[in-house]
């Protein structure tokens, strides 16, 4: 009779471990099994405003160079100083990211330009390394491997009037599972002449991002 008893406490105690265990290696399982799910990759529309991170992202380069660029052709510098009824030749000069994380520059620096050149008031010339390249094309050209009536002569290039230059920074500031990114884009246009600034502008972004805690 007690052996008998014996062993039904045992077989309980059996089944309560097999119990526990189903409950502990069971959300694992889960977890597993959802993390291995298929990945879905979905197009969109390049255009399209999609904040995952908070932070800087295509949309903000597009948008912020758009708008300076706006403001810096409305100003008096063009539409009434030395430079009104003409179109002035600019060049991009360097862009600094002084923030605290990365930043793709050379994609802000090519949404200026394209502003820049689709406007329609100013003339624009190629960067430093763009120049290289062309240099080199034409050194080749003038050994020969090119006709004379296509070859194109050194010491043509058109002289860029303005320089534009400017530089990111961030703040960040942080509390538990709340954050604020501030941004702040300064451009300034400079006559390379007479090294006068023409115009100086600035744009500032401030993102509140919210993380949701994670419950056991």
């Amino acid at each position: 009779m007690k052996s008998t008893i014996i062993r039904h406490t045992l077989f309980k105690e059996a089944g309560m471990y097999r119990h526990l265990m189903l409950a502990c290696v069971c959300p694992i399982l889960l977890a597993v099994a959802g993390g291995c799910a298929g990945k879905k990759v979905t197009r969109i529309d390049p255009e399209t405003t999609v904040d995952l991170s908070g932070k800087w992202n295509d949309t903000d380069s597009r948008l912020v160079a758009e708008e300076m660029i706006q403001d810096c052709l409305n100003r008096p510098w063009l539409t009434g100083g030395d430079y009104s009824g003409t179109r002035p030749t600019i060049i991009v000069g360097a862009v600094r990211n002084k923030s605290h994380e990365h930043i793709s520059v050379e994609t802000f620096i090519k949404d200026l330009e394209r502003t820049l050149i689709n406007s329609g008031k100013v003339k624009f010339v190629a960067s430093r390394d763009e120049r290289i390249q062309i240099r080199e094309e034409k050194e080749d050209m003038m050994t020969g491997n090119a006709s004379e009536e296509t070859m194109k002569q050194a010491g043509e290039e058109t002289g860029a009037d303005l320089m534009l230059i400017g530089s990111i920074n961030t703040i960040a500031d942080q509390e538990g599972n709340k954050k604020v990114m501030y941004y702040q884009v300064d451009l300034e246009l400079i006559e390379i002449e007479s090294h006068s600034k023409l115009w100086i502008g600035n744009k500032k972004i401030k993102k509140y991002i919210t993380q949701a805690r994670t419950k056991f």
